[in-house]
């Protein structure tokens, strides 16, 4: 028998896993995306006709980021997002003709014409704005049922730096003007293929008007008056955690 590979096995957005949350041991197959860290860890989508082993699930894995340690969340953000990428350039972006995978690249290769696809990521920032250090500022998304509040979040967009990203979002989505605008951390967020760049900034005026197709609800809290917020292990959580109770990102 060949050796066993610890395998992050997807199906539309979810992963398999045991229920104390482990990954299967599996053998690996043809085509089956192989980590270049030396491990013996593969990643690959449920192929069709392909037997669950006995005893796993396939659990969501924004389930999974409250119950995982950030090192293990990140590897499987990059599992994912290295399936994603590969799945979706399966074809030459200027020719057209079938690609083939690098043997020693993360690298989608055109036979006809040569052109190489990498992966590619999307920035976006996400903010933490407060006030007067005794409040925060947070929003509910029109997108989404539920009383939970986030923070404001968005994508680059080409040609600005990451911080006139932060103070455009926050003007389009609350119409609030932003000062101290500083770097706290980021995280890989893999629906589909997002890096989330976490900045703190102050607020320096004007009055909450909301981007109605975005912002279902906004509003300034006390840092000990907090409504429902988003789960543990987000940098969502953690930003609004380090903020109002000092704790580290």
């Amino acid at each position: 028998m060949s050796e066993l590979s610890l395998a992050y096995i997807f199906h539309e957005q979810q992963l398999l896993v045991d229920d104390q949350m482990q990954l299967p041991q599996v053998e690996k197959l043809e085509g089956d995306l192989s980590f270049q860290s030396g491990d013996q860890i593969i990643a690959r989508d449920l192929k069709q006709g392909e037997l669950i082993p006995e005893g796993f699930k396939f659990v969501p894995i924004r389930q999974l980021i409250a119950q995982w340690s950030a090192t293990q969340f990140e590897q499987a953000s990059r599992a994912m997002q290295l399936l994603e990428w590969r799945r979706n350039h399966r074809f030459c972006s200027h020719c057209g003709e079938q690609t083939e995978i690098h043997p020693t690249e993360y690298c989608m290769v055109c036979q006809a014409c040569g052109y190489q696809q990498y992966p590619r990521i999307n920035p976006c920032i996400i903010t933490i704005i407060t006030k007067d250090d005794q409040e925060v500022l947070l929003a509910q998304s029109a997108k989404h049922q539920g009383d939970m509040y986030s923070l404001i979040a968005g994508f680059v967009e080409v040609g600005e730096t990451l911080e006139q990203a932060v103070a455009r979002e926050a003007f389009e989505e609350v119409g609030v003007q932003l000062k101290n605008i500083r770097y706290l951390g980021s995280q890989p967020w893999p629906f589909p293929s997002n890096l989330m760049l976490a900045f703190h900034a102050e607020y320096a005026g004007g009055e909450i008007q909301l981007q109605e197709e975005e912002i279902r609800s906004a509003q300034f809290f006390a840092y000990d008056q907090l409504p429902e917020i988003p789960n543990v292990g987000s940098i969502a959580y953690k930003m609004i955690m380090h903020i109002t109770q000092e704790k580290a990102l």
